[in-house]
């Protein structure tokens, strides 16, 4: 582990100075104390840079959502992508089994993310992902667990490269961070989102 720590270090210290820059503002940011996150190994082969992060909404001893959060950088810039840094996000919470069942669940949930967003005044491009519903139900030696139903959000999105070619990391995370706790059932913490809908979540251990 120390190693690959070591590895980590010497390949920071290589990597180009805007990458460097969204690294540190990430490493920064400030976040809401029902947040706990660490960084975790980034892929290796989608750029020739990247930095992950994953996060959990804990309550007491119980995960309400977790997720992660890559930062990837191709200094020469991708078709794709319209621009030199890309941010690729997975977000998971389990629901009340009833909440699964609703036709808008999957547009809110989108909604969420692209609001965050536009409500921090951050210019994106190319915003792209998916939205997932699905239900478990248990049989056999497994009856007396209940019902569970999972939400899960894939995303990905370019955000606006400002001063020396370095995007508002924080900004986008503390966006990302808004999402995860929307997705876990927590009310919005920024100032005139209180019209924001929450999902309503399962209280209590969740079979993983």
């Amino acid at each position: 582990m120390d190693d690959a720590k070591e590895g980590d270090r010497d390949a920071m210290a290589t990597a180009p100075r805007p990458f460097r820059a969204a690294v540190d503002a990430l490493r920064t940011a400030r976040l809401r104390p029902e947040l706990e996150m660490e960084p975790t190994r980034p892929p290796q082969r989608l750029a020739p840079y990247a930095y992950a992060l994953e996060a959990a909404v804990v309550d007491g001893d119980e995960d309400l959502a977790d997720g992660r959060l890559v930062l990837l950088h191709d200094p020469a810039g991708h078709d794709a992508w319209h621009g030199t840094f890309r941010l690729v996000t997975l977000v998971r919470a389990e629901l009340e089994p009833e909440m699964a069942t609703d036709p808008l669940l999957p547009d809110v949930c989108w909604s969420w993310l692209t609001g965050a967003l536009t409500s921090r005044g951050l210019g994106y491009g190319e915003a792209s992902g998916t939205v997932t519903r699905a239900g478990s139900h248990y049989f056999g030696g497994l009856a007396d667990r209940p019902a569970a139903s999972q939400i899960e959000i894939r995303a990905s999105w370019t955000p606006r490269e400002g001063l020396g070619g370095v995007p508002d990391t924080a900004s986008h995370l503390a966006a990302w961070c808004e999402l995860l706790c929307q997705v876990a059932g927590l009310p919005p913490a920024g100032p005139g989102d209180g019209s924001v809908v929450t999902l309503p979540q399962r209280r209590g251990p969740q079979p993983r």
